[in-house]
């Protein structure tokens, strides 16, 4: 009987919770970035919209959105220095493994006034609960926030513009449609890049929606790039006869007579 009556009880809890009415419709203005040597960045807009299903309302209290993206994953080593005998030198070193070279959190407000720390860190949403996973001898994993390599870690990349958290990176033009703006730095990595729309009401998470869009290297340098990885041999003879070819008219026009 006991049994039976937490079954029925847990049937009228799952029934009585409210289901999710809403949808997200995204759009994004570039979905591939070229660059070439005269790259100086570019600014990406996401647009969206909020739709209920049919029949359904949409929330009276407002909505939250924030808007991850993602770069490629890289791993990298961080080293402290500090002084010994007055000469600075490399006292401890971390390696991030597989750690999203390009990150952004975007939203219409703080990501703090959105949801819980516990919806935050669940869903990893904020600089300051994203996973980046250390290599700790032989284990990895990720530290707290304010371990002192991950904190470098996040300050070098901010000062590079490959990590930021904007408050208001999002704008709603009207209750339902909203837009993004998504900035990519001169010096942001090639490869695929994940974007994940969250969608918050009351703290509670309603919807989710996801894109990507692609940075690649185009022109003469993808060329270059191309042949060096498929055609070595190709590129080597190349590379020389270019080189003999420099030597050779830096020859005549040096020339003494």
């Amino acid at each position: 009987m006991m049994r039976r009556a937490a079954l029925a009880l847990a049937i009228l809890c799952i029934a009585a919770m409210p289901t999710a009415a809403e949808r997200l419709v995204i759009s994004l203005s570039n979905a591939r970035v070229g660059v070439t040597s005269s790259f100086t960045g570019e600014d990406l807009v996401l647009f969206g919209t909020i739709e209920p299903d049919q029949g359904k309302t949409l929330m009276p209290s407002g909505y939250d959105l924030v808007v991850t993206v993602s770069g490629p994953p890289e791993s990298t080593r961080t080293r402290r220095k500090a002084r010994v005998l007055g000469i600075w030198v490399n006292v401890d070193t971390r390696e991030f493994v597989n750690v999203p070279s390009y990150l952004a959190i975007l939203s219409n407000r703080p990501v703090a006034a959105i949801a819980s720390q516990q919806v935050l860190r669940r869903q990893q949403i904020g600089l300051a609960y994203t996973l980046l996973t250390q290599r700790i001898g032989p284990d990895t994993a990720d530290t707290v926030t304010n371990d002192p390599f991950r904190m470098s870690f996040v300050r070098l990349k901010e000062q590079q513009h490959l990590y930021r958290e904007a408050p208001e990176g999002v704008t709603f033009l009207t209750p339902t449609v909203f837009r993004a703006a998504i900035p990519l730095p001169a010096n942001a990595p090639n490869g695929t890049y994940a974007i994940d729309v969250k969608l918050f009401a009351r703290g509670a998470l309603l919807a989710r929606a996801g894109s990507a869009l692609e940075v690649i290297k185009t022109g003469f340098e993808q060329y270059v790039a191309d042949r060096a990885q498929h055609d070595g041999l190709l590129y080597g003879l190349g590379t020389t006869a270019m080189a003999l070819a420099i030597g050779w008219l830096a020859s005549v026009v040096f020339r003494r007579d």
